[in-house]
């Protein structure tokens, strides 16, 4: 980093700040995903040489933090799928706002979640093709993290007992 900011090359170093925050550290702490924004947002406002304090801050936080990167492997694994495994969508979720589209059935069975206890209810999100898999595998480095877990497994528990009675 000293010798980017020594050659006045803030752009990169914010960059690599930010990519790391989101990519390394992610949901084992998203504070310090948010606190190197705000560093990398206060160093652009003030440039150089002062914008070095608060990178210098976001550095060692993020060096310092737990690590995940379950998000960004959930993304990349959706993102694969789609590409490659994609397919239709399920009618109840299709849009039901214009003309026509009860007749085609967009939107028919659809339940919101919000009407049901927790704001969750079991229904079909995926493509028949993507229904069974799982792009989410939380690693539960943080205490964050681990709650982020707790809860897709229990949900993951959940949607497929639902399944398993229809």
């Amino acid at each position: 980093m000293s010798s980017l900011l020594t050659s006045g090359d803030l752009i990169s170093v914010c960059r690599r700040l930010l990519v790391i925050a989101y990519e390394d550290i992610g949901l084992a702490n998203p504070p310090a995903c948010s606190r190197a924004a705000n560093a990398v947002w206060t160093a652009q406002q003030i440039g150089l040489p002062e914008a070095r304090i608060p990178l210098a801050n976001a550095v060692i936080e993020l060096a310092l933090s737990p690590k995940s990167n379950s998000a960004m492997m959930a993304v990349d694994h959706a993102q694969q799928d789609v590409l490659h495994r994609s397919g239709k969508i399920p009618t109840s979720l299709k849009d039901a706002h214009f003309k026509g589209a009860e007749k085609l059935g967009h939107g028919t069975y659809y339940q919101y979640p919000h009407d049901y206890p927790n704001d969750w209810v079991a229904q079909q999100y995926l493509p028949d093709s993507l229904k069974e898999n799982q792009y989410f595998s939380p690693k539960g480095n943080s205490k964050f993290e681990e709650l982020l877990k707790k809860q897709y497994e229990t949900l993951w528990h959940m949607q497929h007992e639902s399944n398993k009675n229809h």
